[in-house]
């Protein structure tokens, strides 16, 4: 099957550039565009005495995650077409992002070990809510 338009789902750690690599090495015969996008922490505000000081870690957080999304679009060595930043719940963020731009494949990783872990992870939600196929890749030590 060829897929026309990928969405990685990285985090701000190493393996990611493991992910977009995979991404590339799918995307680079058929001249497939690939859009990246990763979840935010949004900093709670338990009261408003905190909010200000919550603000300017929200402020700090996003741009560390700009950051990280610059330097992975970077070292790609192809294309990236969407660097985004969601905040919430990252599985909801997908579907609506495939939705919205004709996202054929969504590749996510997976550090789970165990067959219990691999059953709860975050990719089950992905892979059910997604309405694409979904490819998982191991990020466990080799």
């Amino acid at each position: 099957m060829t897929y026309t338009h990928l969405l990685v789902a990285v985090a701000p750690t190493p393996e990611s550039h493991k992910l977009v690599s995979k991404a590339v090495a799918i995307a680079r015969p058929v001249n497939a565009r690939i859009s990246l996008i990763t979840s935010a922490a949004d900093p709670e505000m338990y009261n408003q005495f905190a909010a200000p000081m919550l603000e300017n870690l929200r402020e700090l957080m996003q741009e560390e995650t700009r950051q990280f999304l610059d330097e992975l679009t970077a070292r790609a060595d192809y294309p990236i077409a969407n660097a985004n930043i969601a905040c919430g719940e990252l599985s909801e963020h997908i579907k609506d992002f495939c939705q919205k731009q004709q996202v054929d494949l969504v590749i996510c990783g997976n550090h789970n070990k165990s067959f219990f872990a691999r059953a709860t992870c975050s990719a089950k939600s992905v892979a059910g809510n997604s309405g694409v196929d979904v490819l998982l890749v191991s990020l466990q030590d080799e």
